[in-house]
């Protein structure tokens, strides 16, 4: 089972976000960003939707009750889930050089 700080440090480095950018996205110190990938500490719900939304993931996918990061609900085949991610990917890394 992957826990929730492992999630938010993949997904931090998968968007090339450093702890201090993503903290200042979400109004925080780098340190509960630290303390978070770490499982120190837990966010709120305030924190967890922000996470959400910068993520673009479900707050299920987050809190380990789906591994569905990208596709949910689509009858797609493994392959084809592994294509549009890295479609997606593609996408957010042509989106990075405009931020």
């Amino acid at each position: 089972m992957i826990y929730i700080g492992e999630k938010i440090r993949e997904l931090r480095i998968a968007k090339k976000m450093t702890q201090r950018q993503l903290a200042d996205k979400l109004d925080l110190t780098k340190g509960a960003i630290s303390a978070y990938e770490q499982g120190a500490k837990y966010p709120s719900l305030e924190v967890l939707v922000k996470m959400c939304q910068i993520f673009h993931v479900s707050a299920d996918y987050l809190l380990g009750l789906s591994d569905n990061i990208y596709c949910k609900d689509m009858l797609l085949t493994e392959e084809q889930e592994k294509l549009i991610r890295g479609i997606i990917r593609e996408f957010e890394n042509v989106n990075a050089k405009y931020d």
